[in-house]
């Protein structure tokens, strides 16, 4: 009997390395070596248990690269890169699904308001992992085109009451974990139209944009020739990509080509045809120059505002 092919990994899974270490990946390029980042690891003394009693500890950002420094310095890079061949199992949000909706009641809920074709959502985070606590939110996936349905379906479910709007509270909340360069109200204005965020049983979820298997060419995930920090204006041509990870922009503008975010504070923040400010890194990559946004984990002094939005065009 001729073997199953192996489903490439992509974003949003989830892979194991022979230690136990468990890693999201955050990339789409992962042919040889997965781009991920650690989030949990097998801890005697963790708060996470799974279904086989094994304890875990999530990992934040920075104590991820240091442990990864430390333990394992042949997966250091720009992220956290795993050779396929030290990977023990890939954990797929759209294959796990069925496992995790027969355990929480919230999902299924959502699922089935959903009701998109099988294998294009998932369940990706904690819940994946068989790690969710008390207090974790959801982290739905939603595959290519479906994505944008999905989003339609969330903003009509809020507004006709059938789920209810983010709370004033779970705004703050949000506003303080990203901490953006822009103020709270600008904030609020730019989140409250993309509707990729909500609310269920008193848990706030995501609605988490990846490509679909098709649409897998990966645009390139290193450093390009840096050029320095500059803030542009330019209208934006193309946003289908707005919501992935990197956010994509296509510019009309003389040097800039496409403005990128690598942070999810900035995803679907404007549409196409808008006049964006965006402020970041430039950097070369062949004959295109790009701004990058999200160049450090905080995003310090780099932003991107719809201009067309705020009304200041």
């Amino acid at each position: 009997m001729r073997a199953m092919r192996r489903k490439p990994i992509r974003l949003r899974d989830f892979i194991e390395d022979q230690d136990g270490w468990l890693y999201a990946v955050s990339t789409y390029d992962n042919q040889e070596r997965a781009g991920c980042l650690l989030r949990y690891m097998p801890d005697s003394d963790g708060d996470r248990v799974n279904a086989e009693g094994m304890r875990y500890r999530k990992v934040d950002f920075e104590e991820s690269f240091e442990l990864i420094k430390k333990e394992k310095p042949e997966y250091c890079d720009l992220l956290h890169r795993v050779p396929l061949e030290d990977i023990r199992r890939v954990l797929k949000p759209e294959e796990e699904l069925p496992h995790i909706v027969a355990r929480d009641h919230r999902i299924y809920s959502l699922v089935s308001l959903f009701n998109l074709p099988p294998r294009t959502i998932g369940c990706t985070g904690s819940f994946l992992c068989g790690l969710e606590d008390t207090w974790s939110d959801i982290d739905l996936v939603v595959y290519g085109r479906q994505w944008f349905h999905a989003q339609e379906l969330l903003k009509y479910a809020t507004l006709k009451g059938k789920l209810p709007a983010v709370d004033d509270e779970t705004w703050k909340r949000i506003y303080a974990k990203r901490n953006p360069e822009l103020g709270f109200e600008e904030f609020l204005l730019h989140e409250k139209r993309k509707w990729n965020r909500g609310q269920i049983g008193g848990t706030y979820f995501d609605l988490l944009y990846t490509r679909s298997y098709k649409a897998l060419h990966p645009i390139p995930s290193g450093k390009g020739d840096v050029m320095g920090m500059r803030v542009v204006e330019a209208r934006v041509t193309d946003a289908h990509l707005s919501h992935d990870n990197p956010a994509v922009y296509e510019v009309d503008h003389d040097e800039v080509s496409r403005v990128l975010s690598f942070t999810h504070t900035y995803s679907g923040q404007a549409l196409e045809g808008e006049l964006i400010e965006a402020r970041g890194v430039c950097e070369k990559h062949g004959d295109e120059t790009w701004l990058i946004v999200g160049t450090t984990r905080e995003a310090r002094g780099e932003y991107i505002r719809s201009l067309t939005l705020l009304g200041r065009e």
